[in-house]
């Protein structure tokens, strides 16, 4: 009897946890081509498009950039079930001439859940006039 009471206790204690809901997270692109870019244009941004796919409010935590040339700027807010955001990556060309790929790591409460989110293109470099 006693077991049962413990076992029905634990069942009451995870029940308000359960209802909670999950959040989701799905992206319009994990890939985002520049194609081809002139370095003298200065940077060039793209809004990766998130949306919540799940039951309770999704939070992005953090989103890191494998260079310091590239930088995301994530949502502040936590996006509502069914709701979508914007995550804007930037890039600057500026001393990377040539072909380039990007990754942001992007951190949620989704658990067990980090999406990575890449960029790539060619820098065509400032000719000798520009310079």
């Amino acid at each position: 009897m006693k077991r049962y009471l413990i076992s029905l206790i634990a069942l009451l204690c995870l029940l308000p946890a359960m209802a909670a809901g999950t959040p989701k997270i799905s992206f319009n692109s994990t890939t985002h081509d520049f194609g081809t870019i002139k370095e003298s244009d200065g940077p060039v941004s793209y809004d990766f498009i998130i949306k919540n796919t799940g039951d309770a409010p999704l939070i992005i935590i953090s989103a890191t950039a494998s260079c310091g040339c590239t930088t995301p700027d994530i949502p502040k807010e936590p996006i509502r079930p069914g709701a979508t955001a914007r995550l804007n990556v930037r890039f600057d060309p500026k001393g990377r001439p040539g072909e380039f790929e990007k990754t942001v790591r992007v951190k949620t409460n989704v658990k067990g859940n980090r999406k990575t989110l890449r960029i790539k293109g060619v820098v065509i470099p400032k000719s000798k006039a520009e310079k």
